[in-house]
C-alpha cells in the first residue's frame, strides 16, 4: 500500500509578551503522552501516510494575527516553525517582495479519503499567520468517501491533507489549490485519481506525499509511468516525498524492513524530495544550518534508495554511475523536533494546532516553489529534473542550494516480532549525494533559475 509520509505533535501558542514564562516546548498546563512506537505496516498494495505522535502531546489556545508566536518557536534551538520562518529560511520571502506569489498557477495535491474540516483548518491557518484567503477546490473523481473518525487510517490521511494544503499555500499563497481525493489509499484508487488529473490536464504541478517500496506496488509501474508521461507532456511538474524510513521500506508482507526505493518518487519523471533537519531562528527564520533528517528517537529518517525498476536516467549521469535511478533529487526540512505548524481539526480532539515532521512537509512546499517558477516563466515547466541537475552541477550551485554535508539515512527499526532490523544508508557530503540530492533550496535564486532553464 502507498504510505503517506508525515509525523505530528500538537504545539502551543503564546504571546510574544509571554516569552519569558515559556518552558521547553510546552505550556505549564499541557499534558504529555508518549508517542506510539514505529512498526512495519500490515499490508501492501496501498499508500498510507505514516503519521504518529511524538513524546510531547499537548492542547493549548492560539492567538490570531500575523504576529502569532508558538512556544516551540522560542526554544533554543527552535522546535517548530510557522510560514514566516520557513519562508525566510529558504528565501521565499524575498520572492514575495517582488510579487512572486504563485498567482495564475494551480497546485494539485493528491491524497486519499477526505478531511471534513479542511476548509475550516485552512481558514484558521490563514488567519493565524496572516496569509491571504486560499482558493481551494476539492475534487473526488470516484465520489467522496464518508469520513469515519474511528478509522485511524482515515484520521491519518486527514492530517496529511491539512499539512499538504496549508503548506503548499504558505509557499505560493496566490496559487489555486486543487485537492484531488482518491476513494481509498489502495494503489488502484490512487492510480485512478492520478489518471483523472492527467485526463483533465489539472494543474501546473502535482504533489504526492505518499509512497511504498517499489516492489510492493500493486499496479503496473509502467502503467503509472505512462500516466506521469501524459502529465509531463502537458507541461505538468511532478513531485513526491522520498519516505520517512531512511534507507528502509516496509517489506511487502508488513513483517520487516528492506532496503528499497520509494515509489512514486523513484520515477524519473518525478522529483523525489528527501528530508533535512533545519536549524533556524524560531522567530525571525534566520537560517543557521541543516543536517540529514535522522531522528533515532522516533525511528525516522529521510528516505533514500536506488531503484530496481528504473535505470539511471540521463540527467543523473552528471552525478552518479550506479546504473539505477536514485532518490532523492532534492530535500527540505522534515524533522519532527523542528517541525512545521499545522491547523488540524479532524484529529478527534477538536480544532487545534500541531507540529508536523516527515518528508510530507517537503513535497507540497517544493510544489509551491515550482508554482512560483511557473509564474516567473509565464509557462509550465514540465519535468524539472534535467534542469535541476544541470543547475546543480554548475558553478552556481552554492547560490542555488543549501549544501547538506552532515548525517546519513541509516536506520534501525523494529520488525513485527519486535526484533531490531538495521538498514545501512548513504552519508551526506559536499555537493550532490545519495542522502539529500542537491540539498535544500535557496528559493530567491533557484526559482528564477528554474524559470529560465531550457532542456
Amino acid at each position: 500500500m502507498a504510505r503517506r509520509s508525515g509525523f505530528l505533535r500538537p504545539v502551543a501558542a503564546a504571546s510574544v509578551l509571554a516569552l519569558g514564562a515559556l518552558s521547553l516546548g510546552a505550556a505549564p498546563s499541557a499534558s504529555v503522552s508518549a508517542a506510539p512506537s514505529r512498526s512495519a505496516p500490515s499490508s501492501a498494495g496501498a499508500v498510507t501516510p505514516a503519521v504518529s505522535g511524538t513524546p510531547l502531546h499537548r492542547r493549548v489556545s492560539t492567538l490570531p494575527g500575523s504576529d502569532a508566536v508558538f512556544s516551540c518557536q522560542t526554544t533554543t534551538p527552535a522546535t517548530c516553525y510557522g510560514p514566516q520562518q520557513i519562508r525566510h529560511a529558504y528565501g521565499v520571502d524575498k520572492l514575495g517582495r517582488r510579487g512572486v506569489d504563485g498567482r495564475g498557477t494551480t497546485i494539485v495535491i493528491v491524497d486519499a479519503f477526505q478531511s471534513p474540516t479542511i476548509r475550516a483548518d485552512l481558514a484558521s491557518f490563514d488567519s493565524t499567520f496572516g496569509l491571504p484567503t486560499a482558493r481551494l477546490r476539492i475534487i473526488a473523481p470516484q465520489g467522496l468517501t464518508p469520513f469515519d473518525p474511528a478509522d485511524a487510517d482515515q484520521v491519518g490521511w486527514s492530517s496529511e491533507i491539512s499539512l499538504d494544503v496549508e503548506w503548499a499555500h504558505a509557499i505560493a499563497p496566490r496559487a489555486r489549490i486543487d485537492l484531488v481525493l482518491a476513494r481509498s489509499d489502495d494503489d488502484a484508487d490512487i492510480e485512478r485519481a492520478l489518471a483523472y488529473v492527467a485526463a483533465h490536464r489539472l494543474g501546473n504541478v502535482v504533489s504526492q506525499s505518499f509512497g511504498e517500496a517499489e516492489q510492493c506496488l500493486a499496479v503496473s509501474a509502467l502503467g503509472e509511468h505512462r500516466i506521469f508521461a501524459r502529465m509531463v507532456a502537458h507541461g505538468t511538474t511532478l513531485l513526491a516525498s522520498a519516505g520517512d524510513d531512511g534507507a528502509a521500506q516496509p517489506s511487502c508482507d508488513g513483517t520487516s524492513w528492506v532496503q528499497a526505493a520509494s515509489t512514486p518518487a523513484n520515477d524519473p519523471l518525478v522529483t523525489g524530495v528527501g528530508g533535512t533537519a533545519l536549524f533556524a531562528d524560531g522567530i525571525t527564520g534566520a537560517y543557521h544550518y541543516e543536517t540529514v533528517w535522522n531522528e533515532p528517537q522516533y525511528a525516522s529518517a529521510g528516505g533514500s534508495g536506488l531503484s530496481e525498476v528504473f535505470r539511471e536516467p540521463a540527467f543523473q549521469r552528471r552525478v552518479q554511475h550506479t546504473g539505477h535511478r536514485s532518490v532523492p533529487d532534492v530535500s527540505y526540512n522534515a524533522a519532527i523536533d523542528e517541525g512545521v505548524i499545522v491547523a488540524w481539526g479532524s484529529s478527534g480532539q477538536g480544532p487545534g494546532f500541531f507540529s508536523f515532521g516527515g518528508t510530507s512537509c517537503g513535497s507540497p512546499q517544493w510544489a509551491g516553489l515550482v508554482a512560483l517558477a511557473n509564474q516567473v516563466a509565464h509557462h509550465r515547466l514540465g519535468n524539472i529534473n534535467p534542469a535541476l541537475y544541470r543547475l546543480g552541477t554548475s558553478r552556481a550551485y552554492r547560490f542555488l542550494f543549501h549544501d547538506v554535508t552532515r548525517g546519513n539515512t541509516s536506520v534501525t527499526l523494529p520488525d513485527a516480532a519486535g526484533n531490531a532490523v538495521s538498514v545501512s544508508g548513504p552519508s551526506a557530503h559536499r555537493g550532490w549525494d545519495f542522502a539529500t540530492g542537491f540539498g535544500s533550496p535557496k528559493a530567491d535564486i533557484l526559482v528564477p533559475a528554474l524559470a529560465g532553464a531550457r532542456d
